[in-house]
C-alpha cells in the first residue's frame, strides 16, 4: 500500500495490539479461480525475532481451503477507526481557505503464507483460543465446554483451521500527524462534538512520534 513515512507504524507491540482490538480481518488470496476475499476473525501470536502467526478457521463449505495450497501467499487486512474530515474543521478555512476534505483511518496489513490444518483437534484448539480471547473480558465468559459434546463435534467437523506464517507486518495510521497541533486540537473537538467515542477518536487523530 502507499505508505508515506509520517503515517508508517512499525512498532511490533502497537501492531499486535491493533490486531487484538480489531480481530476481524479481510483475508485476500490469489487462487486458480481468481482473487478471493473472506472476512474472518483471527488471532495473532507474536514471535520473538520474527513476525508471528495469524490463526483462524473457515467454513468447510468455503472452497478457499481447497484452492489455496500450502505456502499460498495471502494478505490479511485489519481496519480500525475511520472518519471523514471536513475542511470546515480546520482553522485555515477561515484564514485563507487552503484546506481540502480527507479521510483519516488506521489499518494493518499482514503478508504471509497460509496452510490449512485438517482434523477436529486443530479446529477445537483454534475455536478455544479465539473464544477465550473474545470472551475473556466478559463478566460471565462462555466457554467451548459449555456446548454439548455431540453438538460441538458436529460443528467442528464443519470448519477448517488455518495458520498464516506472517512474513511482513505494516501499519498505516493516517491520523493528522503531519498537521499542526492547532489543527489536531480542532479536529479532536469536532469529533467529540459528533459523538465519537474516545477510543475511536484516539485512532483518528494521533500525535506525531519521534523518528
Amino acid at each position: 500500500m502507499y505508505l508515506p513515512e509520517h503515517f508508517r507504524e512499525a512498532d511490533p507491540e502497537r501492531l499486535a495490539d491493533f490486531i487484538l482490538r480489531h480481530p476481524l480481518g479481510a483475508l485476500v488470496a490469489q487462487t486458480p479461480e481468481g482473487l478471493t476475499a473472506n472476512h474472518i476473525p483471527m488471532l495473532y501470536r507474536p514471535a520473538a525475532g520474527g513476525h508471528g502467526v495469524l490463526c483462524g478457521h473457515i467454513a468447510r463449505g468455503n472452497r478457499l481451503w481447497k484452492l489455496a495450497g500450502p505456502g499460498t501467499a495471502v494478505l490479511a487486512i485489519f481496519a480500525g477507526a475511520a472518519h471523514y474530515l471536513t475542511p470546515s474543521w480546520y482553522p485555515a478555512k477561515k484564514i485563507d481557505g487552503k484546506v481540502v476534505p480527507t479521510w483519516n483511518y488506521a489499518v494493518v496489513h499482514a503478508h504471509g503464507t497460509i496452510r490449512f490444518l485438517e482434523g477436529t483437534e486443530a479446529a477445537l484448539s483454534m475455536v478455544r483460543q479465539l473464544t477465550e480471547q473474545q470472551e475473556g473480558p466478559r463478566a460471565a465468559p462462555w466457554a467451548v465446554s459449555d456446548a454439548p459434546p455431540d453438538y460441538l463435534e458436529s460443528m467442528l467437523r464443519s470448519i477448517v483451521a488455518f495458520e498464516i506464517a506472517v512474513t511482513r507486518l505494516e501499519g498505516k495510521f493516517k491520523a493528522s500527524q503531519h498537521r499542526s497541533a492547532e489543527e489536531r486540537v480542532a479536529v479532536r473537538a469536532a469529533l467529540a462534538a459528533e459523538g465519537l467515542d474516545g477510543e475511536a477518536a484516539a485512532e483518528i487523530v494521533r500525535e506525531p512520534r519521534p523518528r
